[in-house]
């Protein structure tokens, strides 16, 4: 997406990184949650299928390598200049014995053209040991993590089986980028029970954090989750956007948002063989350009709000 002046892209942030355009590559290296496995719960988040965010080259029998070959490949054909982050995607990508993520985020480093790692995982899953060899591996490569917060709100957590407070994700977000490390945040708009008002106060309270990115999506009833069960049974039972109340939700949370945070993409696309609902029928892409344009209709900005 081209430069806009109404938020900061992170784009732009990739932009002021690479003198070269970078792209992430999808993996799904073999992990588990503690919220699925028993350490911590079972069943994993209401909402979460894992097949929804995973593209069809990310194939968990797959090695880094092999997974790594098969996206560059994709995009190789027609940007033969680019380069890549090896993104670790799918389910808690730091929920391992230490060793063993240092030989994966090693593997992927070696292959070439990759040129720095995303790693996705918990706020309750990431080690002091884990953060020392990012620390170190972050003076030497591209490292960004990325906390899945979701929400804000304990009440909100609890109900969606997250298995970690807001409490949590401050302090994994401060320790992460006391190492000097890129870090950015998760959240889902929508859960349920969740007002309007709390979810604006989310901007205002993730943006007391010195966060570099952050990723917004709608709330998805997708196949195969405790939430769809629930939805099906009963469809009154959980609120959902219409695409216009969506995007001007966008505008009013991007008001509220530190000015310095990178957004990095403001909703989630999930398989259309999954997704039972809301289904706009909108690229990503195309929801973007929608929210850009409604925030030229309403001539504002992210931070237009902040701090008051």
């Amino acid at each position: 997406m081209s430069t806009n002046n109404f938020f900061r892209d992170f784009s732009n942030y990739l932009s002021s990184r690479f003198p070269y355009k970078v792209q992430k590559i999808s993996i799904d290296a073999g992990f588990t949650c503690p919220n699925r496995d028993g350490s911590k719960g079972r069943g994993g988040c209401t909402y979460c299928n894992n097949q929804s965010f995973s593209p069809g080259y990310g194939q968990p029998q797959k090695t880094v390598t092999e997974q790594l070959k098969d996206g560059i490949d994709f995009f190789a054909r027609k940007y033969p200049s680019m380069k890549y982050l090896a993104y670790f995607q799918s389910y808690t990508n730091t929920y391992d014995s230490v060793d063993k993520l240092i030989e994966l985020y090693r593997e992927a480093l070696s292959y070439p053209d990759v040129v720095g790692l995303v790693i996705s995982t918990r706020p309750d899953c990431m080690p002091d040991e884990l953060l020392d060899h990012l620390e170190k591996l972050n003076r030497q490569t591209f490292v960004l993590v990325e906390y899945g917060v979701e929400s804000t709100l304990d009440r909100t957590l609890e109900g969606v089986n997250r298995c970690h407070t807001w409490e949590d994700s401050q302090n994994a977000i401060r320790k992460t980028i006391e190492r000097g490390i890129a870090t950015g945040a998760h959240l889902i708009l929508g859960l349920p029970g969740e007002s309007k008002d709390e979810m604006l106060e989310h901007a205002t309270r993730i943006s007391s954090l010195p966060l570099t990115t952050i990723k917004l999506h709608q709330l998805q009833i997708i196949k195969g989750t405790a939430m769809a069960r629930d939805y099906l049974r009963n469809s009154s039972s959980i609120s959902l956007f219409s695409l216009d109340e969506y995007i001007d939700l966008c505008i009013d949370f991007a008001e509220r948002l530190n000015p310095d945070l990178y957004i990095e993409r403001f909703a989630s696309q999930s398989p259309k063989e999954l997704l039972i609902a809301p289904d706009w029928g909108l690229k990503n892409y195309e929801l973007t350009d929608r929210v850009i344009k409604r925030f030229a209709q309403r001539d504002t900005y992210q931070g237009k709000l902040f701090g008051r």
